[in-house]
C-alpha cells in the first residue's frame, strides 16, 4: 500500500473540503435566487449544449454524474413543470431521449448569471491565470482518465459522496 504523504494528503484533503463546500454554496445560491438547484442546472447545461438539446438518459446519467434512478427522479420533477420532456426513441425501444423544452432555455438562461456569478465569486475570482491555467491541465487530466475507466468501473457522485475518506 503506497500512502499519502503529509503533502499528498493536505492537497488532497483541500479538494475535497473545498470542492464540498463550493458545490454545497453554488446549490444555495441558486436556490435562493432560482426554482433550480445545482444538479438540476447541471442537467439543463448538458441539454442545451446537445444537438437539439436532447440527450439520451444514459448519457445524460452518465455526463453528471447522476445515478439513473435519481436522474429519472429529477426528469420527471422538471417534466411536470414542463422544462424538459421525455420521449422513447426510435432506433431502440428501451431507450428515452430528455429534451430541454423552450420554457426550459428560457428558465436556464434566466438562472445561468446567478451561477456565474457564485463561480467566479467563489473560485475564478480568486485565482490568478497561471493557476487557472495549472487547475485547468490537472482536471482536463484526471477526467480524461475517469472517462477512459469502464463504465462499470466509474462510481456516481452519490456514490463517492457516501464514502468515508
Amino acid at each position: 500500500m503506497r500512502w499519502l504523504t503529509s503533502e499528498q494528503m493536505v492537497a488532497w484533503r483541500s479538494f475535497l473540503d473545498a470542492h464540498q463546500l463550493l458545490m454545497t454554496r453554488l446549490d444555495r445560491e441558486l436556490r435562493t435566487e432560482s426554482t433550480l438547484g445545482l444538479t438540476e442546472y447541471t442537467i439543463l447545461v448538458r441539454l442545451s449544449e446537445s444537438d437539439d438539446r436532447t440527450l439520451r438518459m444514459a448519457t445524460l446519467a452518465a455526463d453528471t454524474g447522476v445515478s439513473r434512478s435519481r436522474l429519472t427522479h429529477i426528469v420527471a420533477r422538471l417534466e411536470e413543470r414542463g422544462i424538459v420532456e421525455r420521449e422513447k426513441t426510435d432506433e431502440d425501444r428501451r431507450g428515452v431521449r430528455c429534451r430541454l423544452t423552450d420554457d426550459g432555455f428560457r428558465l436556464l438562461a434566466d438562472t445561468a448569471p446567478v451561477h456565474v456569478t457564485g463561480v467566479r465569486t467563489h473560485l475564478i475570482d480568486l485565482l490568478d491565470e497561471k493557476e487557472i491555467e495549472a487547475m485547468a491541465g490537472i482536471f482536463s487530466k484526471v477526467l480524461t482518465h475517469m472517462r477512459a475507466l469502464p463504465t462499470d468501473a466509474r462510481v456516481t457522485v452519490e456514490q463517492a459522496t457516501e464514502v468515508d475518506t
